[in-house]
């Protein structure tokens, strides 16, 4: 995977947002293991919170193409602002469970770049392992 490859498909996927609403246009590609690129765009609606984020349709697309965490090398996310655009809360909840913990997370708004990962964008997370738990909120 080649980072610069990786950058450009989210861009070209930027290309492709809907975003009448906010004019905001994000785009977001996985690259798998396999050599793979697997793109995204935000798309709007009127009830905002039937909005879906570039990421988020990235990497569900991984899925539902049969990739999982294991298989996903890094994500990208553009978008042309004047700082770089980090991961929405709810976008952070999905890489929780989504992509392994360090998985390059790029993100780059056409002037810089900057690379973290889901444990640094979302310490403590919320996970499975809560669920499994008994007795969590004993009063």
């Amino acid at each position: 995977m080649k980072t610069e490859i990786l950058i450009q498909k989210a861009w070209e996927a930027r290309d492709k947002a809907y975003a009448p609403y906010s004019g905001f246009q994000v785009g977001a590609c996985v690259a798998t293991k396999d050599g793979n690129y697997i793109s995204g765009a935000n798309v709007e609606n009127a009830s905002y919170g039937a909005t879906s984020c570039a990421e988020r349709n990235a990497l569900f697309a991984a899925y539902a193409k049969g990739y999982r965490k294991q298989d996903i090398e890094a994500i990208a996310i553009t978008a042309a602002s004047e700082r770089i655009c980090t991961p929405c809360g709810i976008c952070r909840q999905v890489f929780a469970e989504l992509l392994a913990e360090d998985v390059p997370v790029i993100l780059s708004n056409g002037k810089e770049t900057a690379c973290t990962n889901t444990k640094e964008l979302l310490p403590d997370q919320f996970d499975s392992s809560f669920l499994e738990e008994e007795g969590l909120c004993e009063a």
